[in-house]
């Protein structure tokens, strides 16, 4: 007879809603062979799937596209669920999730952007291509994902810990993506996450910059507390 997995004691419950049920799901996983990072695959796989679905255009290929996003961002908590309850956390697997998650972020937008039109927009007077604009949104969040992953490193988990409201977290709002198809206001979405992305960047460079200016005073003092004591035996 076999025993029924059970979540360790010593790992703390999920704080958001969609964490808990990937908990829950996971949990038979933890003594089979399957890994985070095979999960972590399956959520790039699908995320990707999900882009190309969002660049094909059209009311139907958006709506899908949004729906495996959808489905994708819930999959990108069982990795880290299974990791922590099954004690499989690896800092290969971290980075490889970061990865994966910066990529399908960026495929995300230039799919939105190069679906939501064949023709362009006209903004402030010049004429881009809506696939432009997703890329240009990309990056930014590119550039958001490699900032935190160095804020970690440096300041800890806490350092990068999101907002949390009633159980659900900032990059929740991936779960409204539906919404953005079903009303047809994808490339209205698409504009708006290009100028507000790499506003949202900037302050994550100024963060990133406090950190390690406080993650690089303790090293100075503790140098200037050494000098100062071989001043004193001198």
């Amino acid at each position: 007879m076999t025993s029924r997995p059970q979540t360790p004691i010593n790992v703390p419950p999920p704080r958001t809603w969609d964490a808990r049920l990937a908990r829950r799901l996971v949990t038979p996983l933890v003594n089979t062979w399957v890994t985070p990072n095979h999960l972590t695959t399956l959520r790039l796989l699908i995320g990707l799937a999900g882009a190309l679905c969002l660049a094909h255009g059209g009311f139907a290929w958006a709506n899908a596209g949004a729906l495996l996003i959808v489905l994708s961002n819930f999959v990108d908590h069982t990795d880290g669920e299974l990791a922590r309850i099954g004690g499989k956390s690896s800092r290969i697997g971290h980075f490889y999730d970061l990865a994966c998650d910066a990529l399908v972020t960026i495929m995300l937008f230039i799919g939105m952007g190069v679906g939501a039109g064949v023709g362009a927009t006209h903004i402030g007077g010049l004429k881009v291509m809506p696939g432009v604009l997703g890329a240009f949104a990309g990056v930014a969040i590119a550039l958001i994902f490699f900032l935190r992953m160095r804020i970690e490193e440096m300041a800890g988990k806490a350092g990068t810990k999101q907002a949390s409201v009633g159980g659900f977290e900032t990059e929740d709002v991936l779960y409204l993506l539906p919404i953005v198809t079903l009303t047809n206001v994808v490339l209205p979405f698409v504009v708006v996450a290009s100028i507000g992305a790499p506003l949202f960047a900037a302050w994550v460079v100024v963060d990133y910059w406090r950190v390690s200016r406080r993650a690089a005073r303790p090293v100075v003092a503790s140098g200037a507390s050494e000098n100062s004591q071989m001043w004193a035996s001198e």
